[in-house]
């Protein structure tokens, strides 16, 4: 078992807001940011944008400047007195930067291939290593705050971003690192759009998690941080714990029974030293797509039963891939904050061959435990136990005793 680690700061941004500040009181206000798209599509839906212009990256980076890095850096910019805190307390080769993404820069891969169809070139600004690179969003950071740790990008669909917490728990178990800054980003582009609509799960409406109606998703483009740190007295909120599992069912399809997403949710729960009845809250995958809610509901209830409260966010926000699992993990140290479940927006009929607790609107209680899903293409499956450590699972720095709010 792992000590809890604790968060010692959080961003995200999204279609909701440019700020975390307007992202979680869109949450709380139960405000969904899905729209039509801002580019034009031979297909109907909606998707979640982030509003208004992006700022260029810094003139230090000027040569990674796409929209995904861009968005990337909107969420730096409410972590970064904390990031660079963490610098000086722990050193610049000691923290890590760890990110998810699942389609990286392809936004500027395709508009690449769009001027050399028409024209015959390439534009003279595009890179490969810079404009595309999975790996070059944790670059252009890293160069920017003056890190010299470890610095990579996991790329497992729409698991990336919450696996890199249990990557950050495991380095800093092996003594490599004090601190990490992980988190996910990915951006809105063509390519991903049409390719869920030749899947046939592209919802042309927004979409209806777990709800009888339901017939797809929708796509959201943001980016999700959360700063870790080995030690902080003054921490509220901490990861307990990473699950993680991979079924291989099928590339593109849940495993039926839900075996693999139960095997993470369970995994979690043993490494956070939790039963069932310490989870106050899930905040599910839920997709809204026929297979994904029904494989989903099927691992909750065996790995939970059927009294948790389960809520998901993706008619908020949009489905977010490799942004997903992050930005449910900032959403649940809210929850554990401010006693704030949110609502399943869309979820007005839940589906009677679903047998969980799906919550319809906001509530406010006590919340001391949250889960949070995130499953991908492949089989790869993630679950995250965040918020207040038991007494029996005490982390460094923790009393051990929960903290009112």
């Amino acid at each position: 078992m792992v000590a809890a680690v604790p968060i010692t700061a959080f961003s995200a941004v999204n279609a909701m807001g440019r700020t975390t500040a307007e992202v979680l009181a869109a949450l709380d206000a139960g405000r969904s940011g899905l729209a039509p798209p801002r580019f034009a599509l031979p297909i109907e839906t909606v998707v979640g944008a982030i509003p208004g212009e992006l700022d260029p990256l810094p003139a230090s980076v000027a040569s990674y400047d796409t929209r995904i890095a861009r968005i990337g850096f909107m969420a730096l910019a409410d972590v970064r007195d904390a990031v660079d805190r963490a610098l000086v307390r722990w050193g610049k080769g000691r923290v890590a930067i760890l990110l998810g993404t699942s389609t990286g820069g392809l936004d500027a891969t395709e508009e690449a291939y769009r001027s050399w169809a028409e024209t015959g070139s390439l534009p003279p600004s595009y890179r490969l290593d810079t404009r595309h690179d999975f790996n070059a969003l944790g670059t252009a950071i890293g160069k920017v705050i003056g890190s010299s740790g470890p610095t990579y990008v996991i790329s497992t669909a729409c698991s990336s971003s919450g696996k890199v917490h249990a990557s950050a728990m495991r380095l800093m178990r092996s003594g490599v690192i004090d601190a990490a800054l992980v988190g996910g980003v990915d951006s809105l582009c063509r390519m991903t759009l049409q390719g869920f609509r030749g899947l046939g799960i592209l919802d042309g409406a927004r979409c209806r998690p777990f709800d009888r109606t339901r017939t797809g998703i929708n796509i959201g483009e943001g980016s999700a941080l959360m700063l870790l740190e080995r030690e902080a007295r003054d921490a509220d909120v901490f990861v307990l714990g990473v699950g993680e599992s991979s079924d291989a069912y099928n590339m593109s399809s849940p495993e039926p029974s839900g075996r693999g997403a139960r095997e993470a949710m369970e995994r979690a729960m043993d490494a956070a030293g939790l039963s069932r009845t310490d989870v106050d809250l899930l905040i599910a995958h839920g997709t809204a797509t026929p297979q994904n809610d029904t494989a989903e509901s099927a691992a909750i209830e065996a790995a939970l039963g059927s009294a948790v409260p389960v809520v998901s966010t993706k008619a908020f926000t949009g489905h977010q891939l490799g942004a997903a699992g992050a930005t449910s993990a900032v959403f649940a140290a809210h929850a554990v904050r401010t006693g704030r479940a949110p609502a399943s927006l869309g979820s007005s009929e839940i589906d009677p061959t679903i047998h969980v607790n799906v919550a319809h609107g906001a509530t406010l209680r006590r919340i001391d435990r949250v889960l949070a899903n995130a499953f991908a293409f492949g089989g790869s499956n993630v679950c995250l136990a965040i918020g207040r450590p038991m007494d029996r699972h005490a982390s460094a720095g923790h009393s051990g005793r929960a903290v009112r709010t």
